[in-house]
C-alpha cells in the first residue's frame, strides 16, 4: 500500500531512521512511525466460570473470545476495558485486577500492545450478546471452547497463574486496578 507524506502529499520512501527501516518523506522529515494500537482484554469471573462471547465478525468469526477491545484516543485503558465489555457481553463489569500487559506481533499492520484485566460482573448484571456477538456464555476453566486469539490464551495463562498465586476468593470490595511497578 502506497503511503503519503502528511505535510507535501510526496510518495513515501524507504530510509533507515534509528537503526529501523521505516517509510519517510524524501523532501522534509515526516516519517510514518508504526507505533502500536492499545487493546483490552477482561477476563469476567461470573457463576463459578469466566464469560466469553462468540464473535459475529471479523477476524474470529464464530469463535469463542474475551470481551476487549481497542481503547480509543480519549479513553483510560480501564475505562475502555469497562466499556467494551458493556457493548460485546451487555453487562457492567468491575475490574479487580491488572493481570499484565502483552504484545500482539502484526505484519501487516500496526502490531498491538494488549493491557489484561480481572473482573466481574458488577451487581446484579447479567451477560448478553452485543453487536459483535453470535452469543454469550459462562464457562469453567476446564471447560473452556476452542479459543479464537493467541493473545486471549495468553491472557487465560495470566488469569490461570494469578489465580493459582491467589488461592483466596475475590473480595467483596472492588479495587481499582494497579499499575505495573517501575524500577
Amino acid at each position: 500500500m502506497a503511503h503519503f507524506c502528511l505535510r507535501c502529499g510526496r510518495p513515501l520512501v524507504l530510509r533507515i531512521i534509528e537503526g529501523r527501516e521505516v517509510e519517510a518523506c524524501p523532501d522534509d522529515d515526516f516519517v510514518l512511525w508504526r507505533d502500536p494500537k492499545v487493546a483490552t482484554a477482561v477476563v469476567v469471573e461470573a457463576e463459578g466460570g469466566i464469560v466469553l462471547g462468540r464473535r459475529s465478525i471479523e477476524p474470529g468469526y464464530g469463535e469463542w473470545c474475551l470481551p476487549g477491545g481497542f481503547v480509543n484516543h480519549d479513553e483510560d485503558p480501564a475505562g475502555a476495558a469497562v466499556r467494551e465489555c458493556l457493548e460485546e457481553i451487555g453487562a457492567d463489569v468491575e475490574l479487580l485486577e491488572l493481570l499484565g500487559v502483552y504484545h500482539v506481533a502484526k505484519m501487516t499492520t500496526s502490531s498491538i500492545v494488549g493491557i489484561a484485566y480481572r473482573g466481574r460482573l458488577a451487581g446484579r448484571a447479567a451477560i448478553s450478546a452485543g453487536s459483535e456477538m453470535f452469543e454469550v456464555g459462562v464457562f469453567r476453566l476446564d471447560a473452556l471452547p476452542e479459543i479464537a486469539f493467541p493473545s486471549h490464551r495468553q491472557v487465560l495463562a495470566m488469569y490461570d497463574g494469578a489465580a493459582a498465586r491467589s488461592a483466596s476468593p475475590p473480595s467483596a470490595t472492588p479495587a481499582r486496578p494497579t499499575p505495573p511497578r517501575t524500577r
